[in-house]
């Protein structure tokens, strides 16, 4: 079967001397990679954008967010996006990979933002009219600074980034998330389990598996799964399993048969059962339903 394209930051022309790292304005970037971008993909970098102006619908793993002034949306690898515009964006966008970030050392870590830390964590923030000057600002000095050959060029950018996710994660943070965020033991035990899940979702089904291959009782992880991103880990495996089969359906060009068996169920009507069970509606409809926009990110 097909898969989605998976997009790398080389992939862009760079605006400047900087590796594993890209940015521009929105106006720039759509202009210059549209060819790129006619389809529904997914990227291997971490992705930030910023909207000034516009309006549309910005869709993430099946999720639909409104574009509008003041919209931020934070994006991890491996997430699967689509624009519709129904007019003209501005704003600035910023792409880096983990090490580009982390290799500044002082501890630094992606893990420590919420909406890094889970999967389950909101990509999109929508700033008040007074935060959006605010931010913005720091968008742009980014841009600019992406375009000089100043020293410290890389530091800086980091620090403003910095500044960005501090700023995005005061306005996402709960005061649950806020003690997950404060517990290594949690965002250490979140993150393992999400990785394992990315790994065996297609052969294991049950909170106990994954339990026993962290080593915890499952009443215990759980505890944490709710903790950390108020679900239970059956929930989180079931939401894995849901869409990667989405993607499949619509991007695969598989039949029905071949994607039951490569999400690990044996007949077609069992997997067309949990399928509706969970959706409420059949993997076929759903696949017929199902209107690609047209233009995307």
């Amino acid at each position: 079967m097909q898969s989605l394209p998976i997009l790398d930051i080389e992939q862009f022309q760079q605006e400047g001397d900087l590796s594993s790292f890209y940015a521009n304005n929105f106006t720039n970037h759509f202009k210059k990679n549209h060819k790129k971008i006619l389809k529904a993909h997914k990227h291997n970098f971490y992705l930030v954008v910023m909207f000034t102006e516009g309006t549309g619908i910005h869709e993430i793993d099946f999720e639909s967010y409104h574009i509008q002034p003041g919209s931020v949306f934070v994006m991890r690898p491996g997430q699967t996006h689509l624009w519709k515009f129904e007019t003209a964006a501005k704003g600035y966008i910023f792409f880096h990979s983990r090490d580009f970030y982390e290799s500044m050392g002082g501890y630094k870590s992606l893990n420590t933002f919420p909406f890094f830390l889970s999967k389950q964590n909101t990509p999109c923030i929508y700033l008040e009219t007074s935060k959006t000057k605010e931010m913005a600002f720091l968008f742009k000095n980014i841009y600019e600074e992406s375009l000089g050959k100043q020293v410290l060029k890389k530091q800086k950018i980091v620090s403003l980034i910095d500044l960005i996710y501090i700023e995005l994660s005061r306005l996402v943070v709960n005061d649950n998330l806020h003690k997950a965020l404060q517990s290594k033991n949690v965002i250490s035990k979140i993150l393992e389990l999400e990785q394992l899940i990315d790994v065996h979702y297609k052969e294991k089904k049950s909170s106990k598996a994954y339990a026993e291959m962290m080593n915890i009782s499952t009443k215990h992880l759980n505890r944490i799964c709710k903790e950390a991103v108020g679900k239970t880990t059956t929930e989180l495996i079931v939401e894995r399993v849901i869409l990667e089969a989405k993607r499949l359906l619509l991007y695969s060009g598989g039949n029905l048969n071949e994607i039951a068996w490569e999400l690990g169920y044996h007949e077609y009507a069992h997997f067309s059962k949990f399928f509706k069970n969970k959706t409420g509606e059949a993997p076929s409809d759903f696949r017929k339903k199902y209107v690609d926009p047209g233009a995307v990110f």
